[in-house]
């Protein structure tokens, strides 16, 4: 049975763990490949086997949440990351062999993959499944051990997660530490060998503040505004359903979507017309009750999300409503806000809501300029087909990763990097690159019998001089 502090914890107890935990690391060592095999495939199947306890638990914790669209976008890609890990781990763990320089010949060089020791996760409410297990299978892969904390925002969810690590690791390899805010400030403030943290800049800064007085590594998956810019002429009903999908996956509550659309000034109304149709296109049954739809969270989010189209509206926007809300589910339909400004909340806030702001431009200099001029975003999206206007677009603006002709689906592929740069995140994950965050470079070198660095050894003379002058010619 794995070890579960409740929400009464105290840091006594969660240094307790943290203790017991890096002891049996240092104790046990790395595990082999055999050994991190098994345990990716052995938490694979205690997903599998509470499939339907984990869909049944989202749906509580949103009140409103479509059990298709939970085992697409939260079981779908944990599996999909888990057998990536399993296929690809004998490679990544293979020594790498390095270069060897002529004064070190006959030496030899390498570098191992090193596992940092404990990792501290710490987990979003909007994607609560795979924003917890897929990193905690990469600290698996990558030989740690690992301290989970799941949100306190999703209960039941966070219950169901307590019950897959328990089955399938012992408390001195895998834990997981449920409780409030005050809790995750405790966590955060732990000397972890590496911290894993998804969620909002703000409580980002937090945790890496806590993990600097450590000295303690971070990965940071944040968000911000992610745009959309479309290319004048591009075929519109395409874009704008893309658009659409992105958008209301999860009721646009996920750290990609779609935040706000930019395209030229005489493409509007074609594409208000084409992302109505869109929405319809998707969501035939509408919204409130919608077996294919997500609620808000909780009354808070829905609130703030209100507060945001009160703000537009009452500063000049067109506000756009797509379909019925449902204030007693906090089920919010759709919204296209027009005429937006960039003084206006809904764009000094990321929405992380069905809300897409619509802004236009004459030149597509003008929408890089828009983007530069703001936060770095955890994705861009571009729609095009004009290659020298693509490639400006990507050569003149920084961002996480970028989907072309389409929205979040970048997230999905497990062969690329996915993090953020500046406000956006630290550091990156998913395949490889998850491997490589949470472990160590290990830098060997072995020196041979015969070695011309030994002629550099004292007591100094007219041959060192010779060889000295030699190598810095």
């Amino acid at each position: 049975m794995s070890d579960t502090v409740s929400a009464n914890a105290v840091p006594t107890d969660l240094h307790r763990i943290l203790d017991r935990q890096r002891a049996a690391f240092l104790r046990l060592g790395p595990p082999d490949l055999k050994q991190r095999r098994a345990d990716l495939r052995r938490l694979k199947a205690e997903v599998l086997k509470r499939r339907g306890e984990i869909i049944h638990a989202l749906k509580v914790d949103f009140g409103q949440r479509s059990e298709r669209e939970s085992a697409i976008v939260e079981l779908i890609p944990l599996v999909q990351s888990i057998n990536y890990m399993i296929r690809h781990l004998g490679r990544w763990l293979k020594p790498e062999r390095r270069h060897v320089t002529a004064y070190f010949q006959f030496g030899r060089a390498w570098v191992v993959r090193q596992p940092v020791g404990v990792v501290g996760i710490i987990a979003p409410w909007n994607y609560p499944v795979a924003l917890a297990l897929v990193p905690l299978a990469t600290a698996i892969a990558a030989g740690n051990r690992a301290m989970l904390k799941p949100s306190e925002l999703t209960p039941a969810t966070a219950e169901v997660i307590t019950k897959v690590v328990q089955a399938a690791f012992p408390p001195e390899q895998v834990s997981v530490i449920t409780g409030d805010a005050e809790v995750g400030a405790a966590f955060s403030a732990l000397p972890f060998d590496h911290i894993f943290f998804t969620g909002s800049t703000a409580v980002g800064k937090k945790v890496a503040a806590s993990a600097a007085r450590n000295l303690t590594p971070v990965t940071l998956e944040l968000g911000g505004k992610s745009p959309v810019v479309i290319e004048p002429g591009f075929a519109m009903q395409r874009a704008a359903e893309r658009v659409a999908f992105g958008k209301l996956t999860n009721a646009g509550q996920t750290c990609v979507a779609p935040d706000y659309v930019l395209l030229h000034k005489d493409d509007q109304d074609a594409f208000v017309r084409a992302y109505q149709n869109a929405v319809k296109k998707l969501h035939p049954l509408g919204f409130a009750g919608s077996p294919d739809y997500t609620a808000i969270l909780n009354p808070q989010h829905y609130e703030r999300l209100s507060r945001l189209l009160r703000d537009a509206e009452e500063h000049g926007a067109q506000v756009l409503r797509l379909g019925s809300d449902a204030l007693d589910s906090h089920v919010l339909a759709p919204v296209l806000l027009l005429n937006v400004t960039p003084q206006m909340a809904v764009m000094q806030e990321e929405i992380f809501g069905p809300i897409l702001p619509v802004l236009t431009y004459s030149h597509l200099d003008e929408a890089i300029a828009f983007i530069n001029a703001r936060p770095r975003p955890l994705a861009l999206y571009y729609f095009g087909e004009e290659w020298v206007e693509q490639n400006k677009l990507l050569k003149h603006t920084v961002s996480g990763n970028v989907t072309i002709n389409g929205t979040l689906l970048h997230y999905a592929q497990d062969d690329l990097p996915f993090g953020g740069v500046g406000e956006s995140g630290i550091g990156a994950y998913h395949g490889k690159e998850g491997f490589i965050a949470l472990t160590h470079p290990r830098g060997i070198y072995k020196q041979g019998r015969i070695n011309m660095s030994t002629l550099l050894y004292p007591p100094f003379g007219k041959l060192t001089d010779i060889i000295i002058n030699f190598i810095l010619r």
